[in-house]
């Protein structure tokens, strides 16, 4: 690994850890950095699930004062998170990459549509339903399951995980941007575990990236987590809609092109 590839990788890790302790969608800076160095994609996929998981650790931590009232609420959430992430996990091994890629940017089409319209969608939602348990009471069985799916997404393939969980978040009723940010990262690390383990014990991890990475990473997530607390909620909205438009956007780019 020369100096650039080490330059080129530490930066990619940096900004991923940062965006992803923000709005999610981080994997578009990393993995393909491991790409233009030489990583063959399965070891670079791998390889990037790993270095990411301090980062979602060291931004949930960022987030510890939004999250300790939260605690009754975040048990089953993060059950629902690990089964979903199992799950995901062995339904990747048995499947083909170019099958689930085609899928890649209509779901995060949706999912950027159902967080940029997740405050109309709630209001709506609030004139038929009864009234709903608080999130600080331990959520719903709808929130719970939900969750579940998002993991397994999260399982099988990470990409745009982030925005996805912060969208089923928004729908369940959460409207504090920075509470919902601190929950996906916390859950997220719990997803990212899973991963972390399967991926170590198939050996398809290239360390010396890895290693450099995680460092990079985990430094960008506290740092991404700490400025988010400085931004006007209405841009944070406005930083995952972007996000999402512009992963969707490559994602589809990226199909059309194969």
């Amino acid at each position: 690994m020369t100096l650039f590839d080490a330059l080129l990788i530490g930066v990619g890790a940096f900004v991923a850890g940062a965006v992803n302790s923000v709005a999610g969608g981080g994997t578009f800076f990393s993995f393909p950095a491991l790409l233009a160095v030489g990583v063959p994609p399965v070891v670079a996929n791998a390889s990037n699930s790993v270095s990411l998981w301090p980062g979602s650790l060291s931004g949930a931590w960022a987030y510890k004062r939004e999250l300790a009232p939260l605690a009754r609420y975040l048990v089953p959430m993060g059950i629902a998170s690990l089964v979903g992430g199992v799950a995901g996990g062995l339904l990747l091994l048995q499947t083909q990459d170019g099958q689930f890629a085609r899928l890649i940017p209509w779901l995060l089409g949706f999912a950027t549509l159902l967080f940029a319209f997740s405050p109309q969608l709630s209001a709506l939602l609030a004139r038929w339903r009864t009234r709903r348990r608080s999130a600080h009471e331990g959520g719903s069985p709808a929130g719970w399951l939900t969750q579940l799916l998002v993991s397994v997404y999260g399982g099988f393939f990470g990409a745009g995980m982030g925005i996805l969980m912060m969208a089923s978040l928004a729908i369940s009723g959460h409207d504090d941007v920075q509470e919902i940010n601190a929950i996906k990262n916390l859950l997220s690390a719990v997803i990212y575990s899973v991963t972390v383990v399967t991926f170590i014990v198939a050996g398809a991890v290239s360390w010396p990236h890895t290693l450099l990475m995680i460092v990079t990473a985990t430094v960008g997530g506290y740092w991404g987590a700490s400025m988010a607390r400085k931004v006007p909620a209405q841009w944070l909205r406005r930083l995952v809609i972007a996000v999402g438009v512009f992963l969707t956007a490559y994602y589809f780019h990226r199909v059309a092109a194969a």
